[in-house]
């Protein structure tokens, strides 16, 4: 606001200046200053007052357009004995109707106009002599008097009209905005509340069918002397039994993670990162799978979002050498100047997983890496049957 008010004073002097100087010039130039003396004088200093005073700030341009129409309708009764008068402020009487007009409320504005107009018809009867031709005077009249400040008038209302459409302009776009905002809220309480109404329902169930036939399994199980391997079948089946209900309880936290993500009460922080990954893999470790983690590299700060890939990553890899791997995982965790990596390796039973399962677990991690323009290689090693997953991910140098 201060910017655009130093503007306005900036460039209302420089139009005063302009008008002092041309009115000036011309009377100078054209004007009775050897023959009239000090009326001559007196009018000169008159015309330059009253263009100074456009300079003034917009609220007083009522005034000064009065100011000037004394001056010009004075014009002629001071120099009226001379011959080839001009009056000293011509162009000043212009600019001032036309500020009248912009700048004032209809009342001061109509007033300022009355006082113009007169001012210019009592110079021009006055100065063309009583028996002066009325539409003459009429016609200057229009012209220098009504025609600027309908100018001004013209121009304030062209503003409003202008400041009313970006107005409605912007209340519209505000509107579609918030549309566009309470759409994608709806829609993703519509998703959150299906996905606690099926898949938690579902998670919740197994978690809970897989403890009582856990609790229900005898505790010390002695093998039969028909079948002397019952024992050691049973504490299988208890360990699977266990690795479902810890992955039942990872995935409910990852649930109760992504509603609370879809019900925008948290955003990134909510989602699990590399601080995560003891707790994931503790619950490998119980589902029976050994896991080693190696961190090369200082600790340094990453995107959140990137935070949250890599631990994607990590359980998606970790996942896959459930289902198909005999263990054990080894996990390298590289941090590196310009990049970081994360290396999965755990042996594998076949040459290759397979499944759709897997297939759509490999896609998930490829395009997760994509997305961050890093590199991903996964496949069988040449020296045994292990399997690895390896992503880098590009890191900004400050």
């Amino acid at each position: 606001m201060r910017d655009i008010s130093g503007s306005l004073a900036r460039q209302s002097l420089l139009v005063a200046v302009v008008c002092l100087v041309c009115d000036a010039s011309l009377f100078i130039l054209r004007g009775p200053l050897g023959e009239a003396g000090w009326r001559a004088w007196a009018v000169l200093l008159g015309g330059v007052a009253v263009d100074l005073a456009l300079a003034g700030a917009a609220r007083h341009s009522g005034w000064v357009a009065l100011a000037h129409a004394i001056v010009f309708a004075s014009g002629p009764i001071l120099l009226c004995p001379c011959t080839g008068y001009v009056i000293g402020n011509n162009a000043g009487l212009l600019i001032a109707g036309y500020r009248a007009g912009a700048w004032l409320r209809t009342g001061p504005a109509v007033l300022a106009l009355a006082a113009t107009v007169t001012g210019i018809g009592t110079s021009e009867w006055l100065g063309g002599g009583r028996g002066a031709a009325a539409p003459l005077i009429l016609i200057s009249m229009g012209v220098t008097g009504l025609l600027p400040w309908l100018v001004g008038r013209y121009t304030t209302a062209r503003r409003a009209y202008i400041a009313d459409l970006e107005r409605a302009t912007e209340q519209r776009q505000r509107h579609e905005a918030e549309a566009v905002r309470r759409a994608v809220l709806e829609e993703r309480e519509t998703i959150a509340r299906d996905l606690h109404d099926v898949i938690s329902h579902h998670v919740s169930a197994i978690g809970v069918h897989a403890g009582a036939a856990r609790l229900s399994l005898p505790t010390k199980a002695l093998p039969t002397t028909n079948n002397p391997g019952d024992g050691e079948g049973d504490a299988a089946v208890r360990q699977s039994l266990g690795a479902v209900e810890s992955a039942s309880r990872s995935a409910m936290a990852d649930l109760r993670r992504l509603l609370d993500l879809l019900h925008a009460r948290d955003d990134e922080a909510g989602q699990p990162g590399l601080d995560n990954l003891d707790e994931l893999l503790g619950t490998v470790r119980e589902a029976g799978l050994p896991v080693h983690l190696t961190v090369h590299g200082d600790v340094r700060e990453i995107p959140g979002s990137l935070d949250v890939a890599l631990y994607r990553i990590a359980q998606e890899a970790l996942t896959n050498a459930l289902r198909h791997g005999t263990g054990p995982v080894e996990i390298e965790l590289d941090r590196r100047r310009t990049e970081i990596v994360l290396a999965v390796t755990n042996r594998v039973s076949s040459a290759r997983p397979d499944g759709e399962g897997a297939h759509r677990g490999l896609a998930g991690i490829r395009q997760r890496v994509t997305l961050f323009g890093g590199k991903v290689e996964y496949g069988q090693l040449p020296d045994g049957p292990s399997w690895r997953v390896r992503a880098s991910f590009p890191l900004e140098v400050a």
